[in-house]
């Protein structure tokens, strides 16, 4: 079915709070735009909107924005707004845009994503379509990695948003609700996606969750005359649109609220109790890549022998089970500085994906008071879940969805079952001069981080950077001990110093600078080459962690060698670092060839990347299979709810 190219606005014929209601459609290759033909277009109209001065321009404007109401998003109407977007960004930033810029923005308006390799200028591209979106009257979500890239693109790009009479605003964890229904007022909003979920779900709570227009004016006839925050979902630009739609996917964002405790912090400090008292092997077994621990039968029944005494909840054979269970997660899974950080007294999540803290975010059903309890914090008070949902169900319900991100093309059958979104790749404006060595691989950590010191301090008497990406604030930390004994200054980036993520990266690229990172370092920012690197070889990155997926490879490599600058990347790992251990034959090879005198494993580079690759494309088939089997679950879930309630 071809793309309906109305905007999507709030009123009469879209509702007061227009959403998708149901599953977008797939949309297929051979259905999309001819986008070089377009591009040609844009690039001849463009030459006519040089020509204008200032009034001119304005009145012009106007009448596109006319065509644009009546006609939707197609033909002359979309050339002429994205060819005075591009010109408006001339005059106001002083920025031309590039060809491969206007592709990947035509790609966005045909309801699609873009994949642009890193330092392309994912930027402008996503402010480019969002203005188009704004002057056909859509409220645009632009949604971005943090709090400080969403203020920061929404400030350094108001003068672009006003030379076409769009006001831009932003939103941020700190705000209050009436400053935020004034920045969701704006044309163009830029917000992160978890402020944007939990806003939506406040106003569900508002609506009692009626999605239909009907049920909405209904429930307004009970009395409540608040205002929402949102005006509905229209249109979202979503950068890193991978991490969103498909790392994150099934994240569950749950809207809560404090209630009184009424003995549940004594339960949880019990169950704790009961938890120290059990054997691993004999009374639970730890699944630690399902992040889990299992009772046995003789820990069940060691258990109920515990707790026969106890009563009250403890009568509960699952509710006892589940609860130690969770209590021996706590104290054999989730690691401090691997899956969380304790900062100013508080327990602060880790993002697995991204690196970063995320504080106010906390694990369901008691872990978070659990992992309090262990970390010897003071409890968080208890709460209730009013709301939840995931970012799968979320992002289809917007009428106009596109992204972009530098690693989407592994991902792209599953984004288009899903979302219903076809994945276009962008060329690259220069050629690519990245150089890729040979993976090693070491058999113990301690080896890897003496070899990866001496490999650093090698690179850098050269004046090149280096960026050594590691999968953990504890592993940062330990690399970090290795380089100091070497005597190799460095600095580090990682969860607890998040604050500075902007100003270290942008240091990044000066010579002989050595940065070691989690993967907070490879969305959002960009490490300029300082002058004489480019001529030096450019900045260098060691891969120093196994990822499930190989995209988030990607992403690392991608921060080197951007706009036909030079780089290299290589690849150096440990049969103890996460996941490795977990590749079949590794341990094997180790033993059969042996290891080198710096620790070394002695296996081809060719072998081991095969090895690697074999594995992450067997993990990323079971995680893309528990994320459509948790869709499937909560759309009949939903289906089988009565008067049209959405499962929140």
């Amino acid at each position: 079915m071809p793309l309906d190219l109305r905007a999507p606005l709030p009123g009469l014929v879209w509702g007061a709070y227009p959403e998708r209601r149901e599953p977008p459609r797939r949309s297929w290759p051979w259905q999309r735009a001819g986008y070089r033909r377009q591009l040609t277009a844009v690039r001849a109209a463009l030459a006519g909107w040089r020509m204008l001065d200032e009034a001119a321009f304005a009145a012009r404007l106007r009448t596109v924005q006319g065509r644009l109401g009546r006609d939707g998003l197609a033909g002359d109407a979309l050339t002429e707004a994205l060819a005075a977007a591009v010109d408006a960004a001339r005059r106001s930033l002083g920025m031309e845009a590039y060809d491969t810029q206007l592709h990947a923005a035509l790609v966005m308006l045909d309801n699609r994503l873009a994949e642009m390799a890193t330092g392309e200028g994912k930027t402008l591209s996503a402010a480019l379509t969002a203005a188009v979106g704004a002057l056909a009257g859509m409220p645009v979500h632009v949604l971005t990695a943090n709090d400080y890239l969403v203020e920061r693109d929404a400030t350094n790009l108001a003068p672009f948003y006003a030379r076409l009479g769009l006001r831009v605003d932003f939103v941020t964890g700190e705000m209050s609700e009436a400053r935020r229904r004034t920045s969701y007022a704006a044309p163009v909003c830029y917000v992160t996606a978890r402020e944007l979920v939990f806003d939506y779900l406040r106003d569900g709570q508002r609506r009692g969750h009626a999605r239909g227009d009907l049920q909405r004016r209904v429930a307004a006839l009970g009395g409540d005359t608040v205002q929402p925050l949102l005006r509905g979902l229209c249109m979202a630009v979503v950068d890193e649109a991978d991490s969103l739609l498909i790392d994150e996917a099934m994240m569950p964002l749950i809207l809560s609220r404090q209630v009184r405790d009424s003995g549940a912090r004594a339960f949880f400090w019990q169950a704790w109790s009961l938890a120290g008292e059990l054997v691993s092997g004999v009374d639970f077994r730890v699944d630690a890549p399902a992040m889990q621990a299992r009772l046995t039968d003789a820990g069940r029944l060691r258990l109920a022998g515990r707790v026969a005494a106890l009563g009250g909840r403890w009568r509960s054979r699952r509710l006892r089970e589940e609860v130690v269970a969770l209590a021996l997660a706590a104290r054999h899974v989730y690691r401090r500085d691997v899956h969380y950080l304790v900062r100013d007294g508080q327990v602060e999540i880790i993002d697995e994906i991204t690196g970063r803290a995320a504080p106010g975010r906390v694990w369901s059903r008691g872990l978070h008071g659990l992992v309090e309890l262990k970390e010897g914090c003071r409890p968080s008070p208890a709460t209730e879940t009013l709301a939840q949902i995931t970012f799968q169900r979320f992002f289809p319900r917007y009428h106009r969805l596109c992204g972009m991100s530098g690693t989407l093309r592994e991902a792209r059958g599953e984004l288009r079952e899903v979302y219903g979104l076809d994945v276009v790749c962008i060329p690259s404006r220069l050629p690519a001069s990245r150089k890729s060595f040979p993976g090693r691989l070491y058999g113990a950590r301690h080896a890897l981080w003496d070899a990866v010191a001496r490999r650093v301090a090698e690179i850098r008497q050269t004046g090149r950077p280096v960026l050594v990406g590691t999968s953990s604030v504890a592993e940062s930390e330990s690399l970090s001990a290795s380089l100091a004994a070497a005597g190799v200054e460095h600095t580090v980036l990682n969860a607890r110093f998040d604050a500075d993520e902007a100003a270290i990266v942008a240091r990044a690229g000066e010579p002989g600078q050595v940065t070691v990172a989690t993967n907070m370092a490879g969305r959002g920012t960009d490490i300029p080459l300082a002058a004489g690197v480019a001529a030096a070889g450019g900045l260098h990155v060691m891969c120093c962690q196994f990822n499930a997926s190989r995209r988030i490879d990607r992403q690392l490599e991608g921060r080197c060698a951007r706009q036909g600058d030079p780089g290299s990347v290589e690849t150096w790992i440990s049969l103890d670092v996460a996941r490795v251990a977990e590749v079949p034959l590794l341990g094997l090879l180790s033993r059969r060839y042996g290891m080198a005198a710096d620790g070394a494993v002695k296996v081809g580079p060719r072998l081991l990347r095969a090895l690697l690759g074999w594995y992450q494309w067997r993990q990323a088939g079971q995680e893309r299979r528990a994320r459509w089997a948790l869709l499937q679950a909560d759309r009949e879930w939903e289906r089988g709810l009565s008067f049209g309630g959405p499962g929140e």
